[in-house]
């Protein structure tokens, strides 16, 4: 009888595609909940009268080396980060969707992951305050708009991407 070889499959390769792929399903999810955010803050503003925050673009600025004045209105630098945080924190909800880390728990946790690295670069690009020194409104506001995002993004992610990546390795702490 022969013996045939057996093809080994590269494990750390199906991986890696696996990840790769949920990520860029992650980053459309979060186009997604980016749209869902814009459009939820657009009504916000038109019922408040809230103007436009131009943190967002000041901060791609100065992270980019080319900071600008508290009074500029950077609205293309606005809109790419805008949509290009959108995208790759997206992709982040991806993998944990592919991973097993879904549903509420994880749009929560999303939320915070949203809210974090949006304070951190802006608070050390130094475009924006911590949120400790905001008026409450505006805190509140804020945390809604990227709890909208995080909860539209999630909800995309975990229809798009099956759970095909769960490990059971680690279940305890020993």
């Amino acid at each position: 009888m022969k013996r045939r070889k057996r093809r080994v499959q590269n494990s750390t390769g199906v991986r890696l595609t696996l990840i790769l792929g949920s990520a860029v399903q992650g980053a459309c999810a979060g186009l997604v909940g980016a749209a869902a955010m814009t459009l939820g803050e657009k009504i916000e503003q038109a019922l408040t009268k809230r103007p436009d925050s131009y943190v967002p673009g000041r901060t791609l600025r100065t992270l980019l080396g080319r900071p600008v004045s508290d009074r500029a209105k950077p609205a293309a630098a606005n809109v790419a980060m805008h949509w290009g945080t959108g995208a790759l924190l997206g992709a982040l909800r991806g993998i944990w969707a592919m991973t097993g880390i879904r549903g509420g728990a994880a749009n929560a946790t999303h939320t915070v992951v949203r809210l974090a690295f949006d304070q951190t670069l802006e608070n050390a690009t130094g475009a924006g305050a911590p949120p400790s020194l905001w008026p409450v409104g505006e805190k509140t506001v804020d945390y809604l708009h990227k709890a909208v995002y995080s909860l539209v993004t999630g909800a995309a992610a975990d229809r798009w991407i099956a759970p095909r990546l769960i490990s059971r390795r680690g279940v305890r702490s020993h």
